[in-house]
């Protein structure tokens, strides 16, 4: 059936054809009429009937002679690779469906064993001990450490805040520092000319820039990097804004009441099997952690780079929005990093990276150096408001540079997803138990030893430990 010329052509082929010399209304070709449609009609290099003999949708007309109907051809199978099929938006749909009843279940298991408990004035606490009290003031103040009514997550917010101000303050001093390089090194009357041209055109230069209003519009636009001209959009969509602003609340209270009623049991429930070193119970706390934690994760990113950000850039009619890329399709772990946190990415390119590099260091040094300034920032947000020093994080950043050669190494096209996936599901909730047991349990015997050893040293009744910058 393959064949070009079909099942008719290699019939005539095998009986011959009609001389040439006889009329067209002979017995000859009467016999090879009725054969060839017994043969049926012919078939293309697929296997396709001729499109005149067939409907709409593919099988060959009913009023169509009896011998002619054909309801097979030459076709893969939809789940081929040879088939071309990509529709597979019913099976995407069937596994948000299976997700959302499996949730769902684990859900409902929750509410029977722990009840309600969702509580916001608890949430409000967990900045101040005092749940009536402002919390913006301990947040633009330096007292992460100073102020003893303030909660591990004030003092988390409040050194973000201060980190977060110290990268734009570098990049600013960055900037600055080119452009004046620059300007020393171009010529005075090309350079006279250019200012000229650019204020007719709206473009701030050097020294122009130097400006309260510039600089504050730097410390509150959605980015890291200084620029001179940012991209400004046109105007201030409304309907965008507001789509943002109810995103950002919706988002906010769900990510609150999953915590409270998902993830804190499954942590407290979390602290005998630590304690005991059933490590399969460890493990079983840790997977069923895992499912909360991840979509919690999956939330605030959105909450955050997509809502948060836009809603800033909208007010401040910031142009450029590439906030994230399309990290989730990531196949190692360096493309991961380069793309689901564009603002910092850009600040460890361009004030970190690209430095190193030109100042004759290896790429492979480079990309360890950005993972070692990750890694000490982690762990600066993390131990100090903890008030413990293990190194955790700062070992988990570190451990992403053999993690990203073994994954670029081993595991390529879906397999390199899959292990990206893997360390995020897994690896965040390993982080939060851990943090959790520790860090009550060690702070303790820490200062227990720590004021033992104060005892014996001259100046001891200068140092009073508790109640200090290290414990409260």
């Amino acid at each position: 059936m393959g064949d070009r010329g079909g099942a008719g052509d290699s019939w005539r082929k095998r009986t011959g054809s009609r001389p040439s010399g006889q009329g067209g209304g002979g017995p000859g070709a009467a016999v090879e009429d009725v054969r060839d449609a017994v043969a049926g009609p012919d078939v293309g290099a697929r296997g396709e009937v001729p499109a005149q003999a067939r409907d709409k949708d593919g099988d060959a007309r009913v009023d169509s002679d009896p011998l002619e109907l054909r309801c097979h051809r030459l076709q893969d199978s939809l789940f081929s690779s040879n088939s071309g099929f990509s529709n597979y938006r019913g099976i995407l749909n069937w596994c948000v469906v299976m997700l959302i009843l499996s949730n769902a279940r684990l859900f409902l298991e929750n509410l029977i064993k722990y009840g309600i408990l969702v509580d916001p004035i608890q949430v409000v606490s967990l900045f101040l001990k005092d749940p009536y009290s402002w919390p913006a003031p301990c947040l633009v103040i330096a007292v992460a450490l100073l102020d003893k009514s303030i909660t591990p997550v004030g003092s988390v917010l409040a050194l973000i805040v201060y980190t977060i101000l110290f990268l734009k303050l570098f990049s600013y001093r960055d900037v600055n520092l080119w452009c004046r390089q620059h300007r020393a090194k171009a010529k005075t009357a090309s350079a006279g000319k250019k200012a000229s041209e650019d204020s007719a055109q709206g473009i701030v230069r050097y020294p122009d820039n130097l400006t309260y209003r510039d600089l504050y519009y730097f410390i509150f636009a959605p980015t890291l990097c200084y620029e001179l001209n940012f991209p400004r959009s046109p105007r201030i969509r409304k309907r965008f804004l507001l789509r943002r602003l109810l995103e950002i609340l919706f988002f906010t209270q769900l990510q609150v009441g999953l915590i409270q009623q998902w993830m804190v049991p499954t942590i407290q429930n979390s602290m005998k099997p630590f304690r005991d070193m059933d490590y399969s119970r460890i493990i079983e706390r840790l997977l069923k952690l895992a499912v909360p934690n991840h979509l919690i994760w999956l939330i605030f990113f959105y909450w955050f780079f997509h809502s948060c950000m836009n809603a800033v850039a909208e007010l401040m009619q910031f142009g450029d929005r590439e906030f994230y890329r399309d990290w989730w399709n990531s196949e190692s772990v360096t493309y991961f990093w380069q793309n689901w946190n564009i603002p910092v990415h850009k600040w460890c390119l361009r004030h970190f990276y690209k430095p190193l590099v030109r100042r004759g260091n290896s790429k492979w040094m480079a990309n360890t150096g950005v993972f070692l300034a990750s890694a000490f920032f982690h762990e600066y947000v993390l131990s100090i408001p903890l008030r413990m020093f293990r190194l955790w994080a700062f070992t988990a950043m570190i451990a992403q540079v053999p993690l990203a050669w073994i994954v670029g190494r081993f595991f390529q096209g879906n397999y390199g997803n899959a292990a990206v996936w893997l360390t995020l599901i897994i690896g965040q909730p390993m982080a939060v138990l851990i943090h959790s047991q520790m860090s009550s349990a060690w702070a303790r015997s820490f200062l227990d030893g720590l004021t033992a050893y104060t005892l014996l040293l001259p100046w001891k009744a200068s140092l009073p430990l508790r109640g200090s910058l290290l414990f409260p």
